[in-house]
Protein backbone atom coordinates (compact mmCIF):
# COMPACT_ATOMS: atom_id res chain seq x y z
CA UNK A 1 0.00 0.00 0.00
CA UNK A 2 2.61 1.98 0.96
CA UNK A 3 4.24 2.00 -2.91
CA UNK A 4 1.16 3.05 -4.06
CA UNK A 5 0.68 5.84 -2.68
CA UNK A 6 4.39 6.75 -3.23
CA UNK A 7 3.70 6.38 -7.38
CA UNK A 8 0.28 8.60 -6.53
CA UNK A 9 2.30 11.24 -4.87
CA UNK A 10 4.78 10.95 -7.30
CA UNK A 11 2.16 11.19 -10.77
CA UNK A 12 0.68 14.19 -8.65
CA UNK A 13 3.68 16.37 -7.77
CA UNK A 14 6.11 15.62 -10.19
CA UNK A 15 4.44 13.84 -13.39
CA UNK A 16 2.05 16.35 -13.93
CA UNK A 17 3.70 19.60 -13.64
CA UNK A 18 6.50 18.34 -15.73
CA UNK A 19 3.75 17.26 -18.18
CA UNK A 20 2.02 20.46 -18.24
CA UNK A 21 5.37 22.82 -18.37
CA UNK A 22 7.39 20.90 -21.41
CA UNK A 23 4.01 20.10 -22.94
CA UNK A 24 3.60 24.11 -23.11
CA UNK A 25 7.44 24.47 -24.13
CA UNK A 26 7.11 21.60 -26.68
CA UNK A 27 3.54 22.72 -28.26
CA UNK A 28 5.03 26.68 -28.41
CA UNK A 29 8.37 26.05 -30.50
CA UNK A 30 6.32 23.06 -32.50
CA UNK A 31 3.28 24.17 -33.70
CA UNK A 32 1.91 22.40 -36.36
CA UNK A 33 -0.77 22.06 -38.47
CA UNK A 34 -4.13 21.25 -36.45
CA UNK A 35 -5.20 18.40 -38.28
CA UNK A 36 -8.22 16.24 -36.12
CA UNK A 37 -6.00 14.06 -34.18
CA UNK A 38 -3.84 16.69 -32.87
CA UNK A 39 -6.82 19.03 -32.20
CA UNK A 40 -8.34 16.68 -29.68
CA UNK A 41 -5.35 15.97 -27.95
CA UNK A 42 -4.66 20.16 -27.95
CA UNK A 43 -7.89 20.31 -25.97
CA UNK A 44 -7.09 17.37 -23.80
CA UNK A 45 -4.10 18.76 -22.92
CA UNK A 46 -6.17 22.46 -22.50
CA UNK A 47 -8.48 20.56 -19.94
CA UNK A 48 -5.34 19.05 -18.19
CA UNK A 49 -3.40 22.65 -17.90
CA UNK A 50 -7.39 24.11 -16.46
CA UNK A 51 -7.45 20.86 -13.61
CA UNK A 52 -4.11 22.60 -12.80
CA UNK A 53 -4.66 26.05 -12.29
CA UNK A 54 -7.71 24.50 -10.45
CA UNK A 55 -5.75 23.31 -7.91
CA UNK A 56 -3.26 25.79 -7.87
CA UNK A 57 -5.78 28.57 -7.16
CA UNK A 58 -7.77 26.49 -4.96
CA UNK A 59 -4.52 26.33 -2.80
CA UNK A 60 -3.77 29.96 -2.92
CA UNK A 61 -7.67 30.54 -2.12
CA UNK A 62 -7.40 28.03 0.76
CA UNK A 63 -4.14 29.83 2.17
CA UNK A 64 -5.60 33.13 2.04
CA UNK A 65 -9.09 32.21 3.54
CA UNK A 66 -7.58 29.50 6.24
CA UNK A 67 -8.79 26.63 4.56
CA UNK A 68 -12.02 25.05 4.28
CA UNK A 69 -14.26 23.61 6.61
CA UNK A 70 -14.40 19.87 6.89
CA UNK A 71 -16.69 18.59 4.05
CA UNK A 72 -17.20 22.16 2.49
CA UNK A 73 -19.45 21.84 -0.34
CA UNK A 74 -17.78 24.52 -2.32
CA UNK A 75 -14.39 22.77 -1.58
CA UNK A 76 -16.32 19.06 -3.09
CA UNK A 77 -17.31 20.99 -6.18
CA UNK A 78 -13.86 21.62 -7.04
CA UNK A 79 -13.02 18.08 -6.54
CA UNK A 80 -15.89 17.29 -9.04
CA UNK A 81 -14.31 19.88 -11.33
CA UNK A 82 -10.71 19.00 -10.69
CA UNK A 83 -11.75 15.14 -11.87
CA UNK A 84 -13.48 15.73 -14.58
CA UNK A 85 -11.32 17.94 -16.11
CA UNK A 86 -8.47 15.74 -15.64
CA UNK A 87 -10.38 12.74 -17.21
CA UNK A 88 -11.65 14.69 -20.25
CA UNK A 89 -8.01 15.37 -20.57
CA UNK A 90 -6.80 11.89 -20.17
CA UNK A 91 -9.89 11.15 -22.71
CA UNK A 92 -9.07 13.67 -25.09
CA UNK A 93 -5.49 13.40 -24.68
CA UNK A 94 -5.87 9.26 -25.59
CA UNK A 95 -6.98 10.42 -28.94
CA UNK A 96 -4.17 12.03 -30.47
CA UNK A 97 -1.58 9.25 -29.50
CA UNK A 98 -2.20 7.48 -32.19
CA UNK A 99 -0.41 10.32 -34.39
CA UNK A 100 3.04 12.19 -33.67
CA UNK A 101 2.65 15.61 -32.70
CA UNK A 102 3.77 17.99 -29.91
CA UNK A 103 1.40 16.74 -27.39
CA UNK A 104 1.26 13.08 -28.05
CA UNK A 105 2.14 11.89 -24.63
CA UNK A 106 2.18 15.07 -22.61
CA UNK A 107 -1.59 15.36 -22.54
CA UNK A 108 -2.82 11.72 -21.12
CA UNK A 109 0.29 11.86 -18.95
CA UNK A 110 -0.62 14.84 -17.56
CA UNK A 111 -3.88 14.38 -17.37
CA UNK A 112 -2.75 11.04 -15.44
CA UNK A 113 -1.01 12.88 -12.84
CA UNK A 114 -4.00 15.78 -12.29
CA UNK A 115 -5.92 12.89 -11.67
CA UNK A 116 -3.83 11.07 -8.79
CA UNK A 117 -3.78 14.76 -7.67
CA UNK A 118 -7.38 15.30 -7.34
CA UNK A 119 -7.64 11.56 -5.42
CA UNK A 120 -5.04 12.35 -3.25
CA UNK A 121 -6.69 15.63 -2.46
CA UNK A 122 -10.14 13.96 -1.94
CA UNK A 123 -8.51 11.31 0.04
CA UNK A 124 -7.26 13.65 2.73
CA UNK A 125 -10.64 15.84 3.01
Amino acid sequence: MGVFFAVMIAMAYVLAPVSLIWGWIRWISRRQKLGRPFFLSLIGFILTTLSGLLAISTMAYALATHGFRFYDPNLLRIYRWGFLLSIGGIVLGLTGVSVPNALRWHAPLAGLGMLAFWMIAAATE
